[in-house]
């Protein structure tokens, strides 16, 4: 076959009209002027011009591929949302992310790491957006864009600044549990693939007959938990910045589907007013020991996206996303999220980003929601306000059932925030240190934190450094207050 012969398709413009060149613009004369009827060159500049979207304030760099969450359990009897049923199949979106970090930041900065999945159910799209750690470094949503400010870049230098990071940190104590996970093994995984997943937060399940049970979301990594040192991590960041993003691509590609085992505890609904701290407080665990873990099912990732901006940049999690079975729970971060992710989706990528692929659900969208920018599927509602008289959709009780919404108990939100006997911010955070790590981690924990305050962090935040750790766990601060003063 001749190169003349062979069938390639022809370039059209963004209308599908045939384009004549795709090298040379329109000119004329001795001078060759561009001639403005040229209308493709101007699409062509016209359209690079407005590639990028805004990226994510948070979690902007990351990566992530579709696949399936089947279940293997059955645990009906907490919930009756219809993807956790038994023998239930829902296909589903997964992205993964660290959070500080710009598009362009090394995968292997110490970082949470976000751990965002989209559920298509046949009940429309539930979303769970939660971060390789079950806690967080704060508990009240009106401090989160106060943290996210001292983890980004100094405004005078465009610097990232660990001095930032350390006078917020011991400003708000209620950060040691995280930043102990931070700063120890966890806080930078080999990869996406030998991470955990977490909830998180605390949500709520109803079951069919009317029962409400507080629950918590485990993903467990069925390749294992794996880690990389800081001298690892320091060297993958200036050759391979982009290594976490290239592994999960190549593993999926290449027939290697990752895929992370369900398990869930369950807090009975009535437990939560007497536990022996706030069971809705983000900065805390529920010991396995009160509420062990329950196996629910498997989510393998066996598609990597056919583009990368189209189904991962443009890919929005949402925790308001919750189907009939599944609530929310009375804890401050989260009930800011409801409000704080869809908006921020908004602003980004525009108000219909619903009816982008990735956010679309696979079930029928019978919405009164009409016009806007970039909207190309219109309402099904005869008429665009509710309530009408022309057949339009109306709102369904049946599949809800009994109230599923802890507000209907009327003091919840405050008896939830009333002190509890184990109410402290720095017990977790000492329970782990002494009794989950062993004595080599524990050398790391110490190495990684004053290698860390060594890059610029001055008194007084340096002293409050040493006193946060000496909270948790009086030895290791004195460790940490000798490695930074010139000990070995």
């Amino acid at each position: 076959m001749t190169e003349t012969s062979r069938k390639v398709p022809y370039t059209t413009n963004n209308a599908g009209v045939p384009v004549e060149s795709d090298e040379h613009s329109l000119t004329v004369g001795p001078d060759g002027a561009m001639l403005l009827q040229d209308h493709y060159v101007i699409e062509k500049m016209a359209q690079f011009n407005r590639e990028r979207v805004p990226e994510r304030v948070v979690h902007a760099k990351g990566a992530g591929a579709y696949g399936f969450f089947e279940v293997t359990e059955d645990v009906s009897q907490y919930t009756k949302a219809s993807l956790f049923q038994p023998g239930q199949r829902t296909d589903m979106l997964a992205r993964f992310s660290t959070v500080a970090g710009e598009q362009g930041s090394p995968d292997t900065w110490r970082d949470p790491r976000g751990f965002a999945l989209k559920f298509y159910t046949e009940l429309g799209n539930y979303d769970m957006v939660g971060n390789n750690t079950p806690i967080f470094f704060i508990r009240d949503a009106t401090k989160f864009s106060d943290f996210i400010h001292s983890q980004k870049r100094h405004p005078a230098t465009g610097l990232r600044n660990n001095e930032m990071q350390w006078d917020f940190w011991t400003l708000s104590p209620e950060s040691a549990h995280m930043v102990t996970w931070l700063m120890g093994d966890r806080g930078i995984p080999k990869s996406y693939r030998y991470m955990n997943g977490y909830s998180s937060h605390t949500y709520m399940w109803l079951n069919a007959g009317g029962e409400k049970f507080w629950v918590k979301y485990h993903f467990k990594t069925d390749q294992g938990v794996d880690f990389l040192t800081q001298a690892e991590a320091d060297e993958l960041a200036g050759t391979d910045a982009d290594v976490h993003r290239r592994d999960l691509h190549r593993a999926i590609e290449s027939g290697d589907a990752p895929s992370w085992s369900l398990k869930v505890q369950i807090m009975p609904f009535d437990d939560a007013p007497d536990y022996r701290f706030n069971p809705f407080d983000l900065t805390k665990v529920w010991p396995h020991g009160d509420y062990p873990l329950i196996d629910v099912g498997r989510m393998t990732l066996n598609r990597n996206p056919e583009d990368y901006f189209v189904h991962i940049e443009q890919a929005a999690f949402e925790p308001s996303n919750l189907v009939p079975g599944i609530g929310p729970s009375p804890d401050k971060m989260l009930l800011g999220r409801l409000f704080s992710y869809p908006d921020t989706h908004r602003y980004r990528i525009g108000p219909n980003y619903a009816q982008l692929p990735p956010n679309r659900p696979h079930s029928a969208v019978n919405s009164y929601a009409k016009d806007g920018p970039m909207r190309y599927v219109p309402s099904n509602a005869s008429m665009p306000y509710a309530p009408n008289s022309f057949g339009g959709p109306a709102a369904d009780v049946a599949h809800y059932g009994k109230t599923a919404g802890w507000y209907s108990e009327g003091e919840m939100v405050h008896a939830a925030y009333t002190l509890h006997a184990e109410d402290d911010d720095w017990g977790q955070a000492g329970t782990q240190v002494r009794e989950v790590l062993d004595d080599a981690a524990r050398e790391r924990l110490v190495s990684n934190v004053a290698g860390h305050l060594k890059q610029g962090v001055t008194r007084p935040i340096l002293d409050r450094a040493f006193e946060y750790w000496r909270n948790i766990d009086q030895d290791i601060g004195d460790r940490i207050a000798k490695k930074v003063n010139g000990g070995l």
